[in-house]
């Protein structure tokens, strides 16, 4: 079953599974991922960097790779290395590739520098090979239950003349053609720098030949399935409405034209973030396919400081041999079980009833309690208040913000409300948006400016409602205690967390001083 998808392998089988997925080759500096499924193969290349070498099924392993290296002289090249025109980053695989140093292809980093240099040269510097899978910092990934499930590769480089550290993280699970990526940066350096680009992954493939595959769609059509064939320039899907969304997708395919549902090659490419990001394939003009997920690099601008460390998104790639399914089948029993957690992870999800469709606005305690009645003798197990609880929210122009139940809908409260549900022997859950608010709201009239808007300059609505400056402290601890209050003194099994417009005006009135001026000057 799906529950025991990583553990259902006998300790010797398991171990068997397990026993090198991976390996260097230091006479060759060649590094090889592989299970059962797949083999990913990179080395590290004559000035330092990274070199792609293999990505797809698994191959057998050789101490040295090296006539997967496609160097050769080529007319009209810009070359690393005075007097060797073999030696071209525009015309390698590159495992991580930085801006301007003789590759023309758009790249996986970009740092700007105080003397106004964008330029990097991240060289190899160690590697380490653990069992299992490291957390990432502040960041939703998946996850291992016990060592055996999966082996981390950190591979560790660094720009000399910055001071900044780079380690590439990649994780490859024992079952399945699973491997996730990251990239931290560490400024070990004297200097602030700005990150403009950092990409999750990198990938470069030897060819073209794939259809391209997107989810894409709007409110009551999501997630159509979009195909193109990749052909020479660029292919993206992205979004830059501060969240990725139902119309965006952070998920692409490329599949073989001969691919179906179980058979034939195909890459799935998903990155565990919701804010903007970018996928984006560029074939290059000798056909080559390069392939960035992460972080929207435009309008990006992490400042980091020396000491400070920034930690990219965690992308997830899946290769399969046998067609869409088997991918598709790949990424439900991890997500599942390895990124989905708690409780509910591996139980079946109770069955819930949700008033808004009844009721909209116009309800009292005594008809939600009369729904989750009739409710419960039809199998529901757990009842869901849905918008207009609370503060003055008589229709959608009003009350985002003001989380205090309204007295006249509810005389005895959230806790009044929830104790009736339980009573029926069913569950109570509660609707909340908490980084919204209207501008006919109590927080709204007290703190004008705590929604996101540029000064002198109008703020866009949607839906009436505003975006709350959740940079700003003091904007989430008002609104955390405000629910804190509500989930403790009632009993509230379930929360539906509701996000029904983008972001627009993305400026905090607080971060914006005179040093941050003058930083942006020099940007």
């Amino acid at each position: 079953s799906e529950l025991h998808y990583f553990l259902e392998l006998s300790a010797n089988n398991r171990y068997a599974e397990r026993k090198i997925m991976i390996i260097y080759h230091e006479s060759s500096k060649t590094f090889h991922l592989y299970n059962n499924n797949i083999s990913y193969i990179m080395t590290v290349l004559p000035n330092g960097h990274l070199g792609n070498l293999y990505f797809g099924k698994r191959i057998h392993d050789r101490e040295d790779f090296s006539y997967l290296l496609e160097m050769k002289q080529r007319p009209m090249t810009a070359c690393v290395y005075e007097g060797n025109r073999k030696f071209s980053l525009e015309h390698l695989k590159l495992e991580y590739p930085v801006y301007g140093s003789s590759d023309y292809r758009y790249p996986a980093v970009e740092i700007l520098q105080e003397n106004g240099s964008r330029i990097s040269e991240f060289t190899y510097v160690s590697h380490t090979v653990t069992d299992g899978k490291p957390k990432l910092s502040g960041l939703p990934a998946t996850y291992t239950e016990n060592d055996e499930e999966a082996q981390t590769l950190c591979v560790k480089l660094k720009d000399e003349v910055t001071g900044i550290v780079l380690e590439l993280l990649y994780t490859i699970f024992a079952q399945g053609g699973i491997i996730t990526r990251s990239a931290r940066f560490t400024n070990e350096g004297t200097s602030l720098v700005h990150l403009l680009n950092a990409m999750s992954l990198s990938l470069d493939l030897p060819d073209k030949d794939y259809v391209w595959m997107q989810l894409s769609g709007a409110w009551s059509r999501e997630r159509y399935v979009k195909n193109r064939i990749l052909e020479q320039g660029i292919t993206a899907i992205d979004s830059m409405r501060g969240n990725s969304s139902h119309e965006h997708n952070p998920f692409m395919v490329l599949k073989r034209p001969n691919a179906g549902e179980t058979s034939g090659e195909v890459i799935g490419f998903s990155l565990i973030y919701s804010g903007n990001f970018r996928m984006q394939a560029e074939v290059d003009t000798h056909d080559v396919t390069r392939i960035t997920v992460g972080i929207n690099p435009d309008r990006f601008d992490w400042k980091l400081e020396p000491g400070e460390e920034f930690q990219t998104p965690e992308a997830v790639m899946v290769y399969s041999d046998q067609g869409l399914n088997k991918m598709s089948q790949t990424f439900h029993r991890l997500y599942a079980k390895r990124l989905a957690r708690g409780y509910w992870r591996d139980r079946p999800r109770p069955i819930l009833n949700n008033n808004w469709e009844a009721t909209y606005f116009n309800f009292t305690e005594d008809r939600l309690v009369q729904i989750a009645s009739k409710a419960k003798e039809c199998g529901v197990e757990l009842f869901v208040l849905d918008d207009g609880w609370f503060g003055q929210r008589n229709d959608d122009h009003a009350g985002l913000g003001d989380w205090v139940a309204n007295p006249e809908r509810l005389p005895n409260g959230i806790k009044g409300l929830s104790e009736r549900i339980e009573a029926m022997g069913i569950k109570f859950g509660l609707w909340f948006e908490p980084e919204m608010t209207n501008k006919d709201s109590d927080l709204y009239r007290a703190h004008p400016d705590w929604i996101l808007h540029t000064p002198g300059r109008n703020a866009s609505h949607g839906r009436y409602q505003y975006v709350l400056d959740f940079s700003r402290k003091e904007v989430v601890e008002y609104i955390y205690e405000m629910m804190a209050k509500i989930l403790s003194e009632a009993k509230v099994s379930y929360i539906k967390w509701d996000m029904n417009r983008s972001i627009t005006e993305c400026y905090s009135c607080l971060l914006y001083t005179s040093d941050a001026a003058d930083d942006l000057i020099g940007v």
